[in-house]
Parts: structure tokens; sequence; C-alpha cells
């Protein structure tokens, strides 16, 4: 008996190291997947190339990893919710479709087959607020019809056949709705009801501020239009649950960047696009046509404002302000109920394409700006020698403290400043591809577009800086 347990202590203890060696291979391996994937601080294991998955870049110091498998992949528009109310997933599109994007593990999960999406878009798909849903359109026998696709079942259903050719804007803040827009009886220049209605509908615009005559729209327009003026649209609301459509507020304006409010279920932020610098272009109106209400009246001639967004706690629009054109750069926000604003000045060089904010409200972020854009421009439009863009992934983080206030029109107007870093070299990125750059729920990441190594394809910068 003695010697056969000894045997046994001596095979135990034999089996305890190997057994020691297989935890600690396990554990590594463990930590190994757990460091690909965002809110980990895990360094980077390679510089950038063309085909790195993750690297620390070496300018900035902050860890960039790619989350999608294959060129032509985009991350949504920057103010389309691309994520899950849980935070652990978002959607991206993938040249096979929609895809899911885990952002604990960074598995990347066909769910929406066939969905088209193109790099110049900025509506049809949205991820809502109240499920893990995302909805979309396709176009089918000449007519949009909008789906519904759960992001962990992969179950789809069928939403709505409208009836004619749409563009679906944004889902509302419960779920209800889908708003979009769509043409509106008339065509070019209006019918009668058309017009009787736009003539209704002047009657709801506010007074323009008395400061804002030198560069107000005649009477009877909004501005310039671009090459959509003149073309009849209105709203188009899609009942989430019965799939029943109605249309509303018809215009002859150019109509876009229609998108819900992330809290007000009734509230819709669009614009009248054109040249910015001609068109009253941030607008809000509520989901039954009432309310129109002009955001951001223009004091000066070619002041330009746009790529307007919510705050993720729905109080504020912000926007991109420059007084005049590609002379003096901002950050501006108006507060939807109380009409307070506050402005942050950007230097020429953070100019950005489009910003955005953290979930928490606590930071901003801009996604810089290539040579054809404003801030490689004067006013008139000339190129500037040397150049003024700064191709840079930019985090914006405002300073606490008493803010100073400056009178602009019939407002008094707060002026904050920014803390500015930079997260990501964008110089080998060709910006005619916007970068769109959105945060992530945990307010720890920045994802965004871009083709710096090579194809569009999707990526995450961590805002801390690695170890």
């Amino acid at each position: 008996m003695q010697t056969a347990k000894n045997l046994s202590n001596k095979l135990l203890n034999a089996a305890l190291p190997v057994a020691g060696l297989f935890l600690t291979f396990t554990l590594a391996g463990l930590r190994t997947f757990a460091a690909d994937a965002p809110g980990t601080n895990a360094p980077a294991s390679a510089a950038f190339s063309e085909t790195a998955t993750e690297w620390i870049d070496a300018a900035t110091g902050h860890r960039v990893i790619r989350l999608s498998n294959e060129p032509g992949s985009l991350s949504l528009y920057f103010h389309q919710n691309a994520y899950t109310p849980q935070g652990d997933k978002m959607i991206i599109y993938t040249p096979e479709g929609l895809a899911t994007v885990n952002l604990k593990t960074r598995a990347v999960e066909l769910v929406a087959p066939g969905v088209r999406y193109g790099p110049g878009s900025s509506s049809s798909i949205e991820v809502g607020r109240k499920t893990p849903t995302v909805y979309y359109e396709k176009n089918e026998d000449g007519q949009t019809v909008i789906y519904a696709t759960d992001m962990d079942t992969k179950v789809t259903r069928l939403v709505s056949k409208l009836g004619f050719t749409g563009d679906f804007g944004g889902v509302n803040a419960d779920e209800t709705l889908i708003i979009g827009k769509c043409s509106a009886p008339g065509g070019q220049g209006g019918s009668a009801a058309t017009n009787q209605s736009q003539a209704q509908i002047q009657t709801q615009l506010p007074p323009a501020s008395p400061s804002a005559t030198t560069n107000a729209p005649a009477p009877g327009r909004r501005g310039g239009r671009g090459g959509g003026g003149g073309r009849a649209l209105q709203f188009f609301a899609v009942d989430v649950k019965t799939g029943a459509v109605r249309t509303f507020f018809p215009m002859t304006d150019n109509l876009n960047h229609d998108q819900c409010s992330p809290t007000d279920p009734s509230l819709i932020l669009y614009c009248h696009e054109g040249a910015w610098d001609q068109v009253d272009r941030i607008w809000t109106i509520r989901t039954d046509g009432t309310g129109n209400r002009l955001m951001h009246p223009r004091t000066m001639p070619m002041e330009i404002a746009g790529h307007e967004f919510f705050g993720y706690d729905g109080e504020t629009v912000w926007y991109d302000l420059q007084t005049p054109k590609s002379g003096v750069f901002w950050l501006a926000g108006v507060n939807v109920q109380t009409g307070e604003r506050i402005r942050y000045p950007i230097e020429r060089s953070q100019w950005s394409v489009h910003y955005n904010q953290s979930h928490d409200g606590k930071l901003f972020a801009g996604d810089g700006g290539g040579p054809n854009g404003v801030s490689n421009r004067t006013p008139d439009g000339q190129h500037l020698d040397p150049p003024g863009n700064g191709q840079w992934l930019y985090l914006f983080t405002p300073r606490p403290g008493q803010m100073d206030t400056m009178k602009v029109g019939n407002d008094d107007v707060k002026i904050g400043k920014f803390d500015v870093e930079k997260l990501v070299d964008l110089s080998k990125h060709n910006y005619t591809l916007e970068p769109n750059l959105t945060f992530t729920p945990d307010n720890k990441w920045i994802v965004f577009r871009s083709n710096i190594q090579g194809g569009s394809q999707v990526y995450a910068v961590e805002i801390a800086k690695a170890k």
C-alpha cells in the first residue's frame, strides 16, 4: 500500500507542472484575444503597415485597430446611430451587406445580406435605441421597402412597403416611427396644392433677427438650393408596428439630413441643402409637421453652418460654423428647449469635415480636413500656400471654468475653449472618403472609416494613450 501511495504522489507531482503550464497557455491565449478587443489597454503588436490589423500611431502614441475584414467596408454616416442600446455591438457595411461588430471580441458577423450602402450615403440605415434592431431600406419593384433585422438572432421582418421611392432618414427615440423624405406632388415648382402648402409653411418660419438682414434669403424662399432648387419634397413617417405610411410638410426647398432626436420621439432635425452661404440650413420640426424652427440664423455675408447633429442627451444641436466661410471656424451648439447658444473656437488646421460628441457629453472629436476642404481655402475659394488643413483625427476636451460671453445678433453666446489632442495621423488618407467618426458607447474608442491601407475599412482608435 505504501508503494502504491508513493507512486500516486509521484504521478500527482509530475502532473501539477503540466497542468500549470496548460493553464498558463490558456490564460495567455485569453489575454491575447482580449487584447484584440476594444476596451483593453494592451499594446498593439505591430507598427503601421498596409496589412496590419492593429498598431500604435507613431505620431500620437494612440492604439489603432482595424474592425473590418474586407476592403470596401464602411462605418455609418456620422449622425446615424450604429450602436445597440446595450453597447455591445455596432453595425457596419461590408461588400456582402450589413454586419455586426462585437465590440468585446471584434467578431464580424453578416446579419443582413444584400443591403447596399455607398460611401456618400447619409441615410437608409440606423440601429434602434430601444432594441438591438437595425432598420434599413431596399429598392424593390420600383418602390422603397423598409426592413428590420434583430442584430442578435438575425430574424428579419418587413416593416413597410412605401408604395413610392423614398429615402429613410432615421428611427425615432422610442422606435415607433421611421422618418424619411420623398417627392411631393407637383414636381418642379410644385402643384397648386403644394404651393398653397408652401405659403402656409412660410408663415411658420421665425422672423430673421435684425442683424441677419445683410445675408437674409429673399422673401418667399430660404436661400440658394444648389442643384436641387424647386424640387417638391416632403417628409414621410412609417408606423413601425403597423407599417402605415403618411406624408407631411411639403416644400420646394432641398430637404436632406433628416434625423431623429435620440431622446424626444417627436423631434426631427433636418437641413435645407445647397450652397451653405445662401441657405438658412439647420431646422427642427415635430413629427406631426408642427413647430418648424430655424436653429441658426446667419448674421453676416458668406456665413455658413452645417453638418448638424444631436448630442446624445438630445438637448443640443451641434454644427460646424464659419464666420465667414473659410475665415473663422467654430463648433457651435444651440439648446433645443431654451435656445441658449455656445461656441468653441477651432483652429484652421483643426477644422474637421464632421464633429461628434461622446455619449456622456464630456468630449468631442473631429476627423480633420483634406487639401480641397474649406480650411485650405481663402473665403473666395483660392487654395492656401502653405496648406492650412490638418489631416488628423482630433480629440477636443472642453476646458472647465467660467465661459466668456459674446453678443451675436440678439443672442448672448457663450464662448468655450478646447484642449486639443491628435489621435490618428491621416496624412495617407484620401478625403474623398469622409472619415465620419463616432464614439463607442463606453466613451473609450472612436470609430471611423479610412482608406489609409488602400480600400475603405473601419477602424477604431483608443482615446487613452497606449501603455
